[in-house]
This record gives C-alpha cells, sequence and structure tokens, in this order.
C-alpha cells in the first residue's frame, strides 16, 4: 500500500452502491472509484493497517489492494481517509453466477474470516456483494468490513452469510438451480424461513443444515419481535472456530449435477462439420486480430470455445449463456486451465439483469456495465429471432447499445437448425432473411467485412458501430 500526494480538485459523485455504510462510500471522480473512509471507522481502520491484516490478505490474492491518496473529500466534515481501490475489470453478482463460482466466493469469504481472526479482527458483513471475481478467483472487495474482535463476541455476520451463501447453496444442491435467481429478488439474502420450507425434510437429518438453516430460521422468528441481550450470548473463540469450521464443512460438501444434459454433447448436436466448426473459429480469430478489442463479451458463450479465442489473446472477456449447466462447465474448464480472461455468467438476454435495490441503483443492470469494446454473437439471432419473436430490428438497437464492435453469425432459415425451432410452430417470420438482417444491422453499423463459412449456409459478420 502507497500513498500519493497533493491535494486534486475535481467534481466527484457518490455511487449509489455503498451508500447503506456508515464505514465510508464509495465515489467516482473523473473515471476513477475511491472510498472515502469516514471517522467513525478509524480505530478499525487503523488497526486493519498496522496489523498485518491487510497486507497478509492481499499477498493471498484475498482483498483487493487500495491506495491512500489525497484529494478533495465529497463530505470532508467526516473523512479520515481516501483510499483508491484496484479496479475490478467487470463486476459481477450473485445472481449471475454458477453454483461453483458462489460456492467458491462462500469458501473465500470464510477463509478470510478464519484469517481476520488471527490478527484480532473479524468481519462485520459476509454479503456476496463484497465478492467479485479477478483473474478467475474469488477476492473481498469491501476494505471497511473488518471489525476489531472481542473475545466472547457472536460472529455478527453469521445471518448474513447463511443467507447470502449457505441457503442459495443447499436450495441449488437439494432442489432446483433456478433457485439461485431468488438471489436477485431477495437482495438482503433468502430469507431462512423460505429456505427452510423449500428444503426438503432429509436435510433435516444433516446436522449442519439442521443447525444453520431450519433451527436458525426458527430461532429468528421466536426472538423477531424480542429483545435480546447480547452479554448473555457469549461465544468463545473456540467456539466461533467451531462454526466457522461446520459451515465450512457444510459448504464444501454441497454439490450440483446438472440433469438431462451431458456437457459433452454441447458441441456434437450440431450442424457443423469439423472443417467448418474449425473455419469458423479462424474466421473470428482473424476479426479478433484485426480490431484487437480491450475487452470481449460472448453472447450465448455455451462452454466458451470461443471465449478462449479472446482469452488466448489476453484480452478480458465476459462469457455469457442462459444454460447454468454449460456457465459451470466453462467455469470449471477455467479454473482447471488457470484462465485468468474469462468471467463466465448465467444470463438470459431475454430477461437480462436490471438494476435493483435502492430506487434500483444499489445493483446495476448488465447495459449500465457496457458498452463492451467487442461482442461475439455466434449462434445467437436465429434463437432470438425464432425462438424468441424478437425483431431483428430490436436485436440490432440492443447490440449497439453495449459494442463498439460486433462479431456476428446470421444462420438461414434453409440451415437444419433453423429449421428444427420450426418443427413445432408456424413459420410467422417473413422477414428473417440475410438480406433484412443485412438492412436493419446497417441502421446501426457498418459491416466492414463478411465471410461464409465453409461447408455450411452460415455468415459471419465484423461490424462496427455507427457514429451517433
Amino acid at each position: 500500500m502507497t500513498k500519493i500526494g497533493r491535494v486534486r480538485r475535481a467534481s466527484s459523485s457518490q455511487l449509489p452502491t455503498s451508500f447503506r455504510d456508515p464505514s465510508g462510500f464509495l465515489f467516482q471522480q473523473n473515471g476513477v472509484i475511491y472510498r472515502q473512509v469516514n471517522l467513525v471507522y478509524k480505530d478499525d481502520y487503523d488497526h486493519l493497517m498496522d496489523s498485518g491484516l491487510y497486507q497478509a490478505l492481499v499477498d493471498d490474492n484475498l482483498l483487493i489492494p487500495h491506495e491512500e491518496v489525497i484529494i478533495e473529500s465529497p463530505i470532508p466534515e467526516i473523512v479520515y481517509k481516501i483510499i483508491r481501490p484496484e479496479m475490478i475489470p467487470f463486476i459481477s453478482y450473485p445472481y449471475e453466477w454458477c453454483f461453483s463460482q458462489l460456492r467458491n466466493a462462500a469458501l473465500t469469504t470464510l477463509k478470510i474470516q478464519k484469517k481476520a481472526l488471527d490478527f484480532g479482527m473479524s468481519l462485520r458483513d459476509s454479503s456476496a456483494y463484497n465478492i467479485q471475481f479477478k483473474n478467475g478467483r474469488p477476492i473481498f472487495i469491501d476494505t471497511l468490513s473488518f471489525g476489531k474482535y472481542r473475545e466472547g463476541e457472536p460472529w455478527v455476520a453469521y445471518r448474513q452469510f447463511c443467507q447470502h451463501f449457505l441457503a442459495p447453496l443447499a436450495l441449488i444442491s437439494y432442489k432446483d438451480i433456478r433457485l439461485s435467481q431468488l438471489l436477485g429478488i431477495h437482495i438482503d439474502g433468502l430469507p431462512l424461513d423460505l429456505a427452510s420450507c423449500l428444503l426438503p425434510w432429509r436435510t433435516r437429518l444433516r446436522f449442519s443444515l439442521l443447525s444453520h438453516i431450519h433451527l436458525h430460521a426458527r430461532s429468528q422468528k421466536h426472538f423477531a419481535d424480542k429483545p435480546v441481550n447480547v452479554k448473555q450470548h457469549r461465544l468463545s473463540r473456540y467456539a466461533l472456530l467451531g462454526i466457522l469450521n461446520s459451515l465450512e464443512s457444510i459448504v464444501k460438501k454441497l454439490k450440483w449435477q446438472p440433469g438431462g444434459t451431458e456437457w459433452a454433447d454441447y458441441y456434437q448436436d450440431t450442424n457443423y462439420s469439423p472443417q467448418a466448426f474449425e473455419h469458423k473459429k479462424t474466421i473470428v480469430a482473424g476479426f479478433l486480430d484485426r480490431v484487437r478489442p480491450a475487452t470481449v463479451w460472448d453472447l450465448g458463450a455455451n462452454v466458451g470455445i470461443f471465449s478462449r479465442l479472446a482469452s488466448d489473446r489476453e484480452i478480458p472477456t465476459v462469457s455469457f449463456d442462459v444454460d447454468p449447466a454449460a456457465v459451470e462447465r466453462n467455469y470449471l474448464d477455467c479454473v482447471a486451465r488457470g484462465d485468468a480472461n474469462i468471467l463466465p455468467l448465467v444470463i438470459d438476454l431475454t430477461n437480462p439483469s436490471p438494476g435493483i435495490g435502492w430506487e434500483n441503483k444499489e445493483r446495476m443492470s448488465l447495459k449500465e456495465r457496457g458498452p463492451a469494446d467487442a461482442v461475439l454473437a455466434l449462434a445467437l439471432v436465429h434463437h432470438l429471432a425464432i425462438s424468441n419473436n424478437v425483431p431483428l430490428s430490436r436485436i440490432a438497437g440492443f447490440l449497439s447499445d453495449i459494442s463498439h464492435w460486433l462479431i456476428i453469425e446470421f444462420v438461414p432459415k434453409t440451415d437444419s437448425q433453423i429449421q428444427r425451432l420450426l418443427a413445432t410452430r408456424e413459420d410467422i417470420f417473413p422477414d428473417y432473411t440475410r438480406k433484412e438482417f443485412e438492412k436493419e444491422f446497417s441502421r446501426y453499423f457498418t459491416i466492414d467485412d463478411s465471410a461464409d463459412i465453409r461447408e455450411s449456409q452460415r455468415t459471419l459478420y465484423l461490424m462496427r458501430r455507427a457514429q451517433r
């Protein structure tokens, strides 16, 4: 951690993501994100820095590093210090993560809490939103979440951990992966009474789930309208470590396997010949080399084969797909390969993540996190247009909002994949033609190049967003 001198004056705007925290807040100045440390957090901040905990966490890639800077404060009457945290390339949210991402984020949070105890501190906040993914690994981003630990005090973030991590992981493991989307509705974590009702009865036979979810939910209900004397609920450090070990054990044991689909079949159920598929990869790679984008979003990325064309060029790439099984496979492959450039996420483009929270501003919509320098939209348009009835004009408009460059594939109606889509429904898409596709996209983009994929009827386009 270093300090930067000389006061700089510039217009600042507070960010709506941290207004609830009395210890400090985020603000933006000239496109740079800063965090103000308020006077009320002075003692805890000094202990974090002086105890060695900050450096230990940064050295282990568990906490985002920062620099102390001297700039004008938006609220100078309460400022203690201002820090400039290292930027995260792309902000993602728990309801966009696959099972293993949420699980690894939970284990990272517990690891940080254990390490904090070694330095006389404890996490006061275990929100899943305090975790982001940097270089393919989960990392804690809320520097002001640490407070001095006092012997006998319970872990104040215990309930939050159960609601943000344990409950959704258990629901995914025992019921259905789609229940992870409840995190997008309950921004403060899944209510434990709801999780207890949804989980099957047999989970009460597992002591960890019985105590951390079912009995925890009953306790919350019992004490909801009663005063609690904290002094009567002392918890030794040894007992606290026992709770942390119990949480860690159950999180590690929770598993999820996708049902009804085999990952190995994802690219076998296609009309591409091996030669056509390789030619498609060559064309996409050539377009990437021409554009040399700083960032890439791969929409409908499946297991990330084309995302890796960007990643291999050391381009930070967000790899989106609606199928959580594909995203799970993509993420596990990234972990196995040590791929630091790909962030797989679960996103339904027909219903992408909206702005949520207070004033719909605490968590950004997908659009607000763009635009990307380049977007890959491969084997995607026909699914949006035919399967979901989205007109080509609306697809073109949306893609122009989130990209500067576009590498996109057009699949004609004569293609066997579209014939399969139309086999069980009426063809109400007279405007779905290559001519109409080029016309609608030319309203928003300049078509720089196109190439037909060998041994197929498909065409790849390189487009540049038109000046606005």
